[in-house]
């Protein structure tokens, strides 16, 4: 059985195989979680990231951790909110979905998600939510191998909204 919960911390201290960055297209850095989890894992991160040449909105990729605790980052690119009527939850959902298919794929068991696009990119919290635990329990529901998921929420009320889902 999976373990699914959330915490209250900084995702750039989970001990995970692997930590899940919400990352821009460009897979360069940029502000928030991108901003911090680029300069916790040193510019090898970075250098990496310049080798894979991007990423496409709903996909993800994955690197090393480098000076990390947790042994990768999946760098996953969630939409930017135009109001829901854009395709926007599907592009969430594909994110968690794309990062746990690369998680199983190479072999990892444990793995850490941010609020993906609820900063800067403007998703509400309740709906991202919603769809983040939706994603994961129906992911790990079809497929063996993930021991643990956990979000990692940056504010003690966006962990609110994710316990209460989770329940």
């Amino acid at each position: 059985m999976v373990r699914i919960f959330a915490v209250h911390d900084d995702i750039t201290r989970i001990e995970v195989d692997a930590i899940v960055n919400a990352a821009n297209r460009s897979l360069l850095g940029g502000g928030g979680v991108d901003g911090a989890i680029h300069r916790k894992a040193g510019p090898e991160l970075l250098a990496e990231c310049r080798t894979l040449g991007g990423c496409e909105t709903g996909g993800a990729k994955i690197t090393k951790g480098y000076d990390l605790p947790a042994r990768h980052v999946i760098h996953a690119v969630g939409p930017v909110w135009h109001g829901g009527d854009r395709g926007e939850a599907g592009l969430l959902a594909s994110c968690y979905e794309s990062s746990l298919r690369l998680a199983l794929d190479n072999g990892l068991r444990t793995i850490a998600f941010p609020s993906i696009s609820t900063g800067a990119y403007g998703y509400p919290i309740e709906e991202a939510a919603q769809i983040a635990v939706r994603t994961v329990r129906d992911f790990v529901a079809d497929n063996s191998g993930l021991e643990r998921v956990v979000f990692v929420l940056f504010s003690a009320s966006d962990l609110a909204v994710y316990e209460r889902i989770l329940d």
